[in-house]
């Protein structure tokens, strides 16, 4: 009893401060971990464990406990290192890969090209370069990170709306939507869907097949729905367009050959990442394999480009996996899970709405990445437990796309459900730009009750009418 109050009080804790933004969020995650590791993990050799991967295994093995190879994958799994044991290092080295390679990408003006193309190709039509840059973040979004996306476009976007003479508020918040939005399509789009892929054991075509048509209607009602609104608000003098079609986007590209080079391993990572579940390939290796290829045949300083992959986001995973496995090993997380068997007698389709729902709104409160490194542990707990999903591989799936689709897209509510958000008020703040915590809720709400009611719909239509 001492230990699961010590680990409950550990992971709200540490929630609490990362939520709270006193302290650097990685150092909250940290010290949490830390605590977990001393007090409530057991280490290499030790009866026990209920970590990340050991939770794959249990989902991999509902059907075949005594089958002799996975006791000697046990057996090897209680004897391994300490954050070797508790830490998800499939997604933190699939994050690692796709930062190398687009930070190698990112040198050569290919992402402030294709920003200022967009302007010309709206031949300077405040609207119609809005929806061109939102289209261009989202698909940007959903292969690469969606905070490297919005690192990289946003800057270009100001200059933009500079050159326009229009309010840079709209044009950076539809921006962060769609990166969003985007990045919900793919299993390396957003962090969240990493880490749901990860233990879920759900491969990139997966996350392709049931997530991506969805993404692409809510995308195209969202520019839709921009057009509408914006297209009698935003209007400009016939020499500001002019003035945008100046604009040599050739000039931002700064090293062709990097870009040939770097374009043509980036193309062959995706291509990895869509056959990766057929060749057995974890998608860590793919990315890293891209990473490695590109730092060989690119002309780059290696130390350099390893200096700017963002370690605080990698170490800050790192911790969360180990603060949710005490939480597991506590007893926190079955607990949760128990709790959640009250929706037991209610239809499949209404549980899995109403996890979709709430999850969103936790989501938007605490931070997608942070909710969902801790509920894909509740999810499993609960799944296991419940009779219609215990033995129903389709329905556990189904119950993962729900909350995929709730995490990412939740993200949007609010000014901390989402890195992107926090990245995008970072970059206006340096232009003297204000975007309150309000002021993000007031564009981001509506987009997010709207995103989960198409959301709903289509699982309601592909999984139970058709």
């Amino acid at each position: 009893m001492l230990i699961f109050w010590i680990g409950t009080i550990t992971f709200f804790g540490t929630y609490l401060l990362i939520a709270s933004e006193k302290v650097n969020k990685t150092v909250a995650a940290l010290l949490g971990s830390s605590v977990m590791l001393i007090l409530v993990l057991p280490g290499p050799g030790h009866a026990g464990g209920n970590g990340a991967h050991a939770s794959s295994v249990v989902e991999q093995s509902l059907d075949s406990a005594m089958n002799p190879r996975l006791i000697a994958q046990s057996n090897k799994y209680d004897q391994l290192d300490t954050y070797s044991k508790y830490a998800n290092f499939d997604v933190i080295f699939t994050l690692a890969g796709m930062m190398l390679l687009v930070n190698l990408l990112s040198g050569t003006g290919l992402f402030q090209f294709v920003a200022v193309k967009c302007a010309k190709l709206a031949r300077g039509s405040p609207v119609r370069t809005m929806i061109l840059l939102v289209l261009a973040t989202a698909v940007l979004s959903a292969f690469l990170d969606n905070v490297t996306t919005i690192l990289l476009v946003a800057p270009v976007t100001l200059l933009v709306t500079t050159q326009l003479g229009v309010p840079a508020v709209p044009f950076l918040m539809a921006l962060t939507m769609a990166s969003n939005i985007g990045g919900t399509a793919t299993l390396i789009g957003d962090p969240p869907n990493l880490i749901i892929g990860s233990i879920a054991n759900l491969n990139f075509m997966a996350f392709l097949r049931n997530l991506t048509p969805v993404v692409l209607l809510i995308l195209l009602l969202y520019t839709v729905c921009l057009w509408l609104y914006y297209s009698k608000r935003m209007r400009v003098t016939v020499e500001k367009r002019a003035a945008i079609m100046e604009l040599n986007e050739w000039a931002a590209i700064s090293d062709r050959h990097n870009l040939g080079r770097g374009g043509a391993v980036m193309i062959v990572t995706i291509i990895g990442f869509l056959i990766h579940g057929a060749l057995g390939i974890q998608p860590c290796v793919v990315a890293m394999s891209g990473a490695a290829l590109a730092l060989a045949i690119c002309k780059v300083n290696v130390d350099h480009a390893l200096e700017k992959i963002e370690w605080g986001t990698l170490f800050f995973f790192m911790a969360l996996f180990v603060l949710v496995c005490g939480a597991e090993e506590c007893g926190l997380m079955s607990e949760i899970g128990v709790m959640l068997s009250w929706t037991a007698d209610w239809p499949v389709w209404v549980t899995i709405l109403s996890i979709m729902w709430v999850s969103a709104a936790a989501s938007a409160v605490m931070n997608n990445v942070s909710f969902t490194a801790a509920m894909v542990s509740i999810a499993l707990n609960f799944m296991n437990q419940t009779p219609q999903f215990a033995q129903n591989l389709e329905l556990r799936n189904l119950l993962w796309w729900a909350i995929a689709l709730a995490v990412c897209l939740g993200g949007n509510a609010s000014l901390v459900g989402a890195a992107a958000n926090l990245v995008t008020v970072g970059i206006a703040e340096k232009s003297n730009i204000k975007i309150s915590f309000w002021d993000f809720m007031r564009y981001g709400l509506p987009v997010t009750v709207a995103s989960l009611a198409i959301a709903s719909l289509y699982i309601l239509t592909r999984y139970w009418l058709l």
